[in-house]
């Protein structure tokens, strides 16, 4: 049992591994660009959850632990923020490699811009809530950021990678807040979220996800030029 949350990334990251190496993709050789795009965001993040951690926003349950800590951080949740957005990345770089079409193409812009206002919103009128209002500040100024500043090509495609990604995402996130298992590995403060669940899942870990991915995603494409 001890050994559950670092399984679950290690499972996560060995096919995206393997992977890297295949002669058409050779993803290898894009981790001089890979490596800081993962290291910058998860800087940020770790900081977000050490602070969250201690404030008792979310928390670990020891019996999937091995009981190593960075910090008051378990070592599985600091590896989480590396071999998740690993696999994120290559996925967006196998659907760029196979296929050819902007499947999103405008749509995208106008999806992530109703989703920036729809944020702002939230973060208004739950201010007090902590996870809801940090996430939707957070992914709303990254999303401004993109829409009317950078204003990148790639961004239809990010977007479509991470339609793509959900599905593991509720795989992976389902078993780490509890589906199938007695207990969840990572626990959340109903007190400090909306308390709407998708099973297990609170929906603010949806956006939470997106930024993640999305920043990942942003630096690897400024890295790579």
């Amino acid at each position: 049992m001890k050994y559950t949350y670092l399984l679950v990334n290690l499972c996560s990251v060995a096919i995206p591994l393997a992977c890297s190496f295949e002669s058409k993709l050779q993803f290898y050789k894009k981790w001089k660009a890979l490596f800081p795009a993962l290291l910058i965001p998860a800087i940020f993040f770790l900081i977000w959850d050490s602070l969250f951690t201690t404030q008792g926003v979310w928390g670990f349950n020891p019996q999937y632990l091995t009981g190593i800590q960075i910090y008051n951080l378990p070592l599985e949740e600091v590896l989480f923020f590396f071999c998740i957005p690993y696999c994120c990345v290559f996925t967006y770089q196998v659907l760029n490699h196979f296929i050819k079409q902007d499947v999103l193409g405008k749509y995208a812009r106008y999806g992530a811009t109703i989703l920036a206002y729809m944020l702002v919103a939230i973060a208004f009128q739950y201010s007090d809530l902590a996870y809801t209002f940090y996430t939707a500040v957070f992914t709303a100024i990254f999303l401004l950021l993109h829409l009317v500043w950078l204003k990148k090509p790639y961004w239809s495609r990010l977007v479509f990678a991470y339609l793509v990604i959900l599905v593991p995402f509720l795989i992976v996130n389902g078993i780490l807040t509890g589906t199938g298992l007695e207990e969840p590995v990572v626990w959340y403060n109903n007190e400090e979220n909306l308390g709407i669940r998708f099973l297990t899942i609170p929906i603010e870990d949806s956006v939470y996800g997106f930024l993640l991915i999305a920043s990942n995603i942003s630096l690897f494409e400024y890295f790579k030029k």
